[in-house]
């Protein structure tokens, strides 16, 4: 039996987060159970412990992806399962989480940063 992988995208970008969510589930079909959040306090309730991937837009209205990955570090989300997303260059990014915060940071509009996270998707699909 194949084991569905839960990620949960939160974004305040709608277009963004069905890009990503039709994408997922036409390239890993049947594997992944794709949950997407608009609006990052709604996404609070849902955070815990059986998250394969966590996908957090950095910058969003309200309360930021770094406030969203503590909360979800506390609520037993294992942090090298998180990705920061944003439209930051990635040095800054680098310079806002340390190695260790989490999985990743990317550059979600920079071609060569979503081939990287393409490699780091098909990894986390082969985990079981």
């Amino acid at each position: 039996m194949i084991s569905v992988k839960r990620i949960v995208i939160v974004d305040d970008h709608t277009v963004f987060c069905e890009h990503w969510k039709a994408f997922l589930e036409s390239r890993y079909p049947g594997v992944v159970r794709v949950e997407v959040y608009t609006d990052p306090f709604a996404a609070l309730r849902v955070l815990s412990p059986d998250i394969h991937l966590l996908m957090l837009d950095l910058q969003m209205p309200g309360l930021d992806g770094k406030k969203v990955l503590e909360f979800a570090a506390a609520r037993g989300v294992d942090r090298q399962r998180v990705v920061i997303t944003s439209a930051s260059h990635a040095d800054r990014l680098h310079e806002i989480f340390a190695a260790g915060d989490c999985l990743a940071v990317l550059n979600k509009e920079e071609p060569a940063q979503q081939a990287a996270f393409l490699m780091i998707l098909d990894s986390i699909m082969r985990k079981p």
